[in-house]
């Protein structure tokens, strides 16, 4: 199905589509061989509370931006490479539901769909993409991944000295190994994470510690296990603009 699409005119109509809604801010999508196999809404578990986004999943590549103007304008365009992703289920709870991890080494994010047939959809067609796609290049799936980071909204004081608590002052930082909400002092320290930066970057005392023995898996989090244990954050939290994942907290 997928070989029977590559190079139709309807696919190649539709791949153009994508990349007009994203704008000359967008990286070109159309290349040989690269099918759109779907899209949609999904709601994506950012750092300060759950927001909409569009995905596109091509059998090579998933995609995904702010919604702007829906089926129109999109922006601030990320691409993820497949081959390098892994997904997992998650439980659903409270407002949170009909949701699953996609982790890659660089980045690692909860997504939710409206529907238990969406999700059901969505894992089926990334899972066979990947699977496709480790086959043709005889790679192995990836078993390195970033850390998902906990939300702002589930932890009022430092998930490390279990004391300090955020203040507007005293701001909530985030451990680029294990994913954790910690504080100034708990973090201070810097690491270099290939995977994640070409510079070294925030993480808290307890990865540093263990990174610095080489015992790097250690402290990896199992993001899968703490969403189904920590209490979640509201769909209808107070508005923020953006995803800031990246940002310098």
């Amino acid at each position: 199905m997928v070989d029977r699409l590559a190079n139709s005119e309807a696919n190649t109509r539709r791949i153009s589509i994508v990349e007009n809604c994203f704008g000359a801010a967008g990286q070109p999508l159309t290349i040989p061989g690269r099918v759109l196999i779907g899209e949609g809404v999904l709601t994506k578990l950012c750092r300060k509370k759950p927001k909409a986004r569009q995905f596109f999943l091509f059998n090579d590549i998933l995609v995904y931006g702010n919604i702007v103007i829906q089926k129109k304008k999109y922006n601030k365009q990320h691409i993820i490479p497949l081959e390098n992703v892994t997904i997992d289920s998650i439980q659903d709870e409270g407002d949170l539901r009909n949701g699953w991890l996609i982790k890659t080494p660089t980045k690692s994010f909860a997504v939710y769909a409206a529907t238990a047939t969406e999700k059901s959809e969505w894992m089926n067609h990334i899972n066979k993409c990947v699977s496709d796609l480790l086959s043709k290049s005889g790679k192995t799936p990836s078993n390195e991944h970033a850390a998902v980071w906990v939300p702002d909204s589930e932890a009022t004081v430092c998930m490390r000295c279990q004391k300090a608590k955020f203040t507007p002052v005293n701001r909530r930082h985030h451990c680029r190994k294990c994913g954790f909400v910690v504080c100034g002092p708990c973090s201070e320290k810097r690491f270099l994470l290939p995977s994640q930066s070409s510079k070294p970057v925030r993480i808290c005392d307890f990865c540093y510690d263990l990174l610095s023995s080489g015992e790097m898996t250690a402290c990896q989090s199992a993001r899968s296990d703490s969403y189904s244990q920590s209490p979640k954050s509201s769909l209808n939290d107070v508005s923020d603009d953006d995803d800031d994942e990246d940002s310098s907290d």
